[in-house]
């Protein structure tokens, strides 16, 4: 039995949101060919061109955010067949991931020489990713966050630690 491009991927058999993603968009060439699409890159030539990918990881990499829904492929040419590959609301939907990662990026791996400016078209400025909470507008970090419900697993660390010296 072969496996197809969607199952072949690495699976955590995590009950976890970012594992789950992380299966479907959890390696650098994903995010770069998401990046490049939010850009408005749209054929294959012209995503292999700028990432400089091999042929053969691009027609993967494709085919596995087709597959996910995350692009949808559109032919714009019949003989032969050629396509454009389009971001879908799911693809969309993980801007928000693209500019805290550019965000992060110009923070800690910059040194001072930000390589790209982002401007919100709706207000005109150069922006940057910040993340709060959505019912305070609070900012959030590793220090204010509790999940619920704790994973048993790291339940037990917290236990332990509570009662180690």
């Amino acid at each position: 039995m072969t496996a197809s491009p969607v199952s072949a991927a690495k699976t955590y058999d995590l009950e976890c949101s970012v594992a789950r993603t992380l299966e479907q968009v959890g390696d650098r060439w994903t995010h770069l060919i998401i990046r490049d699409a939010l850009y408005g890159v749209r054929r294959f030539d012209d995503f292999q061109a700028d990432l400089g990918i091999a042929r053969n990881i691009l027609t993967k990499r494709l085919n596995r955010l087709v597959n996910h829904g995350i692009l949808r492929k559109e032919q714009y040419q019949a003989h032969p067949p050629r396509y454009e590959y389009r971001l879908t609301e799911k693809g969309r939907d993980l801007v928000p991931i693209l500019m805290s990662l550019l965000a992060w990026g110009d923070r800690w791996l910059a040194d001072g020489d930000v390589p790209l400016h982002v401007t919100h078209t709706d207000c005109g400025h150069q922006m940057h990713a910040v993340s709060v909470c959505s019912e305070c507008a609070g900012s959030i970090d590793a220090f204010n966050l509790e999940p619920a419900p704790v994973p048993p697993v790291i339940d037990a660390i917290r236990r332990e630690r509570a009662t180690s010296p």
